[in-house]
């Protein structure tokens, strides 16, 4: 069974979301923008994909910036995807044991194997 943390309206999310259709793989679908994630969450996401917080981030959303996040220590990346959500990469899409980010999409072909 595979996750997706799924975005709608972002068009990436929408292409790996129908590559795993295509696959006919069981998916759980989270739209975190609705239900944002918590820091145990994300930080359980960081350890599936095997990066630092700043790796999962939107750097170029506004909010990146007003928050003055350049630079910003690890405990502060996790806390600002939250408390805004939209920082968070999409889409992020997990297993059991491993996650990958769908940019691009095809990435997720790793997890249908």
């Amino acid at each position: 069974m595979l996750t997706i943390y799924h975005n709608p309206r972002c068009s990436k999310s929408r292409q790996t979301l129908a590559l795993i259709e295509a696959a006919n793989a069981e998916v759980n679908i989270v739209e975190y923008l609705k239900n944002p994630l918590s820091k145990e969450e994300i930080s359980q996401l960081l350890t599936l994909l095997n990066i630092e917080p700043l790796a999962m981030m939107r750097t170029k959303e506004a909010e990146f910036k007003e928050q003055a996040l350049k630079g910003a220590d690890n405990e502060t990346l996790i806390a600002a995807m939250v408390n805004i959500p939209k920082l968070m990469e999409r889409p992020i899409v997990t297993s059991a044991d491993k996650a990958i980010i769908g940019r691009p999409p095809e990435n997720v072909l790793s997890l249908l194997k």
